[in-house]
């Protein structure tokens, strides 16, 4: 009985963000035409970069205006101080802001990519 009890609790803490920080988004134009993953860098798809973690996994990343996006984390970096991810161009116009910078959370999803809500009929 105590184990169920221990696991319902347990279930419902709050998950730590992996980061939290400023992010900002780097482009073709601004990086190498290939990420630390081996793949070429694109502009069209929501993908990150990030100093720590998984090459492959995918992150949920947060803003402080409510939205969110998930990326891939297929990349090194930010490597200026203060930052702690680069979204790309597509993942980064999720975000709908005016500068190139934005407060965010990031979390760990894992090595697959997370299926979207079915739509109930």
């Amino acid at each position: 009985m105590f184990g169920i009890i221990a696991i319902t609790l347990l279930s419902q803490q709050p998950v730590p963000p992996v980061a939290e920080g400023v992010a900002s988004y780097y482009t073709v134009y601004s990086s190498s035409s290939l990420t630390a993953s081996g793949e070429a860098m694109r502009d069209d798809l929501k993908t990150c970069a990030m100093r720590v973690g998984e090459l492959g996994d995918y992150y949920l990343v947060v803003a402080d205006n409510g939205k969110s996006v998930v990326c891939k984390l297929n990349d090194r970096g930010p490597y200026f101080g203060g930052r702690v991810i680069d979204l790309s161009l597509a993942a980064m116009r999720v975000f709908e802001v005016d500068a190139g910078l934005l407060n965010v959370r990031v979390y760990r999803l894992g090595s697959h990519a997370p299926r979207p809500p079915t739509r109930q009929t």
